[in-house]
């Protein structure tokens, strides 16, 4: 009797050890399975809505992302030029400023979001808006030289011959709301849910949209540096397919659908501002329907650059930008 119990002793350790095996062996496989992957977001706005409900939903198959907040795209770029992430996500703009720099590792997109500027311009109470023109001889606070934001901003100005404003560069993008609070500008450009916080503050009022006057641009893309895309071109396409499921969901849902989605990536946005913030982008047909930036998208943002006398002629739409097969 004491054998049978030795021998039934035994076999459980047998049996337990099995799954154990098997247990460690299938959570292996799903660790080499799953890739993290670190993505640098140049800044976190309600314009991003199709970003955020790509991660929300679970589109990106098999990768584990974290999202690092990186508030500038000089310095998205930085991060992608020196591994601290794999992916940037910021204006294209960075990346010719990159290639500008002779880099035989210089960086591309490989997939777009938005396709004009987000901003909404933000003036003081008290002064009377009719249309853009009603901004000469204010000040407006534009953001950083050479930024999408303000490169934006002037091209909108030029499309509807607006002179005589005062464009004021001195304030890094991060700073630009407290700056407007406490400053004597007139007005400042702002993404949501910046430009209605500041409304509902008593700070201001949200005048207009910068992107209804500014055009078409691949003005938001993700990037990588062109070695890391070359290693990885199943995870790259894996991301694009991602970022392609987030866009035909924002096209195909309406603004409070797309509101429940992301409301947890702004836990300080009441729901209801949430769903106006989102429905204002879906107003100014803000995203892209496909992820895919065209060649003629890509050189009107060059020629906005060049307009800013930032660029001095073509950078090859080959070369920045990797297209998805």
């Amino acid at each position: 009797m004491k054998k049978i119990f030795v021998l039934l002793g035994v076999l459980c350790l047998l049996i337990l050890l099995t799954v154990l095996s098997f247990s460690n062996k299938s959570q292996q496989n799903n660790s080499e399975k799953t890739q993290k992957i670190r993505v640098a977001e140049v800044t976190h706005s309600v314009f991003y809505a199709p970003w955020y409900v790509a991660l929300k939903k679970g589109y990106f198959e098999d990768l584990e992302i974290e999202v690092i907040l990186t508030s500038g795209a000089n310095n998205v770029t930085a991060a992608v030029l020196s591994g601290d992430v794999e992916i940037g996500f910021c204006g294209p703009e960075a990346t010719i400023y990159v290639y500008k720099e002779n880099k035989d590792d210089y960086i591309q997109s490989f997939a777009g979001l938005t396709k004009r500027d987000g901003q909404f311009l933000v003036l003081k109470k008290g002064i009377t808006y009719k249309d853009f023109s009603s901004l000469e001889g204010l000040t407006i606070l534009g953001g950083r030289v050479g930024g999408m934001p303000l490169v934006n901003f002037k091209n909108a100005l030029k499309n509807e011959n607006i002179k005589g404003v005062n464009i004021d560069t001195s304030v890094d993008f991060a700073n630009l709301s407290s700056a407007f609070i406490s400053g004597s500008a007139d007005g400042v450009n702002l993404f949501e849910p910046n430009a209605t916080m500041m409304v509902k503050n008593g700070y201001g009022f949200i005048a207009d949209s910068i992107g209804k006057y500014a055009g078409e641009v691949p003005y938001t893309a993700f990037n990588a540096k062109k070695s890391y895309i070359k290693e990885n071109k199943e995870l790259i396409q894996r991301f694009y397919k991602g970022i392609e499921k987030g866009l035909a969901y924002v096209a195909s849902h309406d603004a409070k659908e797309i509101a429940e989605v992301i409301h947890e990536e702004f836990p300080d946005t009441e729901k209801e501002d949430l769903i106006m913030m989102v429905e204002n982008y879906k107003k100014y047909d803000s995203w892209l329907t496909t992820p895919e930036i065209t060649k003629t998208s890509f050189e009107n943002l060059e020629n906005m650059i060049i307009d800013n006398d930032l660029l001095d002629k073509y950078v090859p739409f080959e070369d920045l930008i990797y297209a998805i097969d």
